[in-house]
């Protein structure tokens, strides 16, 4: 699964946006420098969210929309369109 599937796929469980999800986790203080520990904690708890999509999340939090281009332009199951997450909502992803 692409890191921007999961995003996508914890706006269908949660119906909150990736950006949504940065501005509640600014509200309740976690950003860069914050240890994984607590946002997963905190995911899991009042999203229910899995480990795997709660790190996703953490990233996106912590580091913001850019990712490696490992797997940019590849063609192997964690291929993603763009080093750059879209965090607006799936149904808006120019990317899709």
């Amino acid at each position: 699964m692409s890191f921007q599937a999961y995003l996508d796929n914890i706006e269908k469980k949660t119906g909150l946006t990736p950006r949504q999800f940065v501005e509640l986790a600014t509200e309740k203080g976690f950003g860069a420098g914050t240890k994984a520990t607590p946002i997963v904690a905190w995911l899991k708890e009042d999203y229910g969210l899995g480990q795997g999509h709660a790190m996703a999340l953490v990233h996106v939090i912590t580091k913001g929309p850019q990712i490696s281009t490992k797997h940019v332009g590849t063609d192997g199951v964690h291929r993603d369109e763009t080093d750059t997450l879209w965090l607006d909502g799936a149904a808006t992803n120019p990317n899709a």
